[in-house]
């Protein structure tokens, strides 16, 4: 791969994550995105995330996600709810301040995906000229990916705007990804990479992700397969893989460990999927559960009967309700998840008093970029460029559990990094390739 000395300043990865990153703080202070709405004692500053950061540092230990004491919760995995406790911690709780650290330490997590980006799409399409086209640069494709991670306005939102794990979460996976092409040596001339301590960091980066966004673990399985299948036999490749397991569950170990001592329960990452399920197949949220899945106000009778029997009860007996109502009605629950589909790659489905001009904007600006990265991805995998089927497993797997409950356009920020260099790669490959 060519050398980063060899690059033009704008060229540099290090450099564009620290564009990407002054501006996103920027855009924070000129915005003044971070002074604190006290609507709902400041409810959208963190929702069930800054209720527990609140009572981690308030002394009430790591429980009750919503109004009103519930006890112990395993609502949400612990780091990014920990990060915000120390911000909390050290600027006070809801201040203007805590929130500006917060929404820096996101940017900071946004612009470290840049260097990421960037090694993706010069591993995938540049390093053997697979979209080399009459662009001077060195790598053109990784260069435009970078740029457009660094300053389009729909990446810079997240973490000006969403006090949320989005930005950790992306950050995460896509240097997963990373590590990935690295051990399959992708754009490299060489065999692949059996590094046991790059396994371990690759397992690590997943390990992470697990505490983050348990969520996005369903394409754990689809990109160390990937990894694994030109090497299948190779016993070293095998104990790498299974180290990269072990550093997982590392990981895990602790936050299961407190699961079971503090809720008497084995949860290995979330409690909360079982609620999720319920409110997603009942016929009055119209295929679309919006706001929080318990009632906020502490009298309302749902809240109380959540507070009496606790969060794992509660959660096991909603899974069974959800299972009731979607065996009662499969028809409505199938062309309910038909609905989240095309919401999650087109949001086509709107409020009926929605504007017809907003509405084609909103259209072409994230529709169109779906369809970019999916026809990319397919042009990837008819080329046989290397990587293209590890994306291809990420676009299928990822959003599957979205599609069985509800969606919404942040559920699809980690991915939109590949979507990123697929659709840079779908518009570079339409010039005309120059010959050696």
């Amino acid at each position: 791969m060519s050398a980063t000395n060899s690059l033009r300043w704008y060229e540099r990865p290090r450099n564009l994550f620290w564009i990407g990153f002054v501006v996103r703080v920027l855009c924070i202070v000129i915005a003044h995105s971070y002074k604190v709405r006290v609507r709902d004692d400041h409810w959208e500053f963190g929702y069930e995330a800054g209720r527990i950061a609140r009572n981690v540092v308030e002394g009430r230990g790591y429980s009750s996600p919503f109004n009103g004491w519930t006890g112990p919760t395993a609502w949400l995995p612990p780091i990014y709810p920990l990060m915000m406790a120390a911000c909390f911690k050290l600027f006070g709780v809801y201040t203007n301040m805590s929130v500006f650290a917060i929404m820096v330490l996101d940017s900071l997590f946004s612009a470290a995906t840049i260097p990421a980006v960037y090694e993706i799409a010069q591993r995938c399409f540049d390093a053997r000229g697979f979209a080399r086209r009459s662009s001077t640069m060195i790598a053109p494709v990784a260069v435009w990916s970078a740029w457009i991670w660094a300053l389009h306005p729909e990446v810079i939102q997240y973490p000006m705007h969403w006090i949320w794990e989005m930005s950790l979460s992306t950050c995460l996976i896509a240097w997963a990804f990373v590590y990935a092409l690295r051990l399959r040596r992708v754009g490299e001339n060489e065999q692949p990479n059996n590094s046991i301590a790059m396994w371990l960091i690759y397992g690590l980066f997943w390990g992470l992700l697990a505490l983050s966004n348990t969520t996005l673990m369903i394409t754990w399985a689809g990109v160390t397969g990937w990894i694994l299948w030109p090497q299948k036999t190779n016993v070293r490749a095998l104990l790498g893989a299974v180290l990269s397991f072990v550093m997982v569950f590392v990981c895990l170990t602790p936050w299961i460990i407190r699961n079971e001592r503090v809720m008497h329960a084995f949860i290995p990452a979330r409690s909360n999927a079982g609620i999720e399920l319920w409110n997603a197949s009942l016929w009055y949220h119209d295929a679309f559960p919006w706001g929080a899945a318990v009632p906020l106000s502490p009298t309302d009778p749902e809240f109380k009967r959540f507070q009496q029997m606790g969060e794992v009860k509660y959660a096991k007996m909603k899974q069974e309700q959800a299972m009731a109502n979607i065996k009662a009605q499969p028809k409505m629950y199938a062309k309910f998840t038909a609905y989240r589909v095309q919401y999650f790659w087109f949001i086509w489905r709107h409020p009926s008093d929605a504007k017809v001009l907003d509405e084609t904007l909103r259209l072409w600006n994230y529709g169109i970029v779906s369809l970019c990265g999916l026809i990319g991805v397919a042009l990837a995998i008819k080329r046989r460029v290397p990587g293209a089927w590890m994306m291809f497993w990420v676009l299928l797997l990822m959003p599957i559990p979205y599609y069985l409950v509800t969606i919404q356009a942040r559920f699809r920020y980690p991915m939109e990094p590949l979507i990123c260099v697929l659709g840079v790669y779908l518009f570079r490959s339409t010039e005309k390739k120059i010959e050696a």
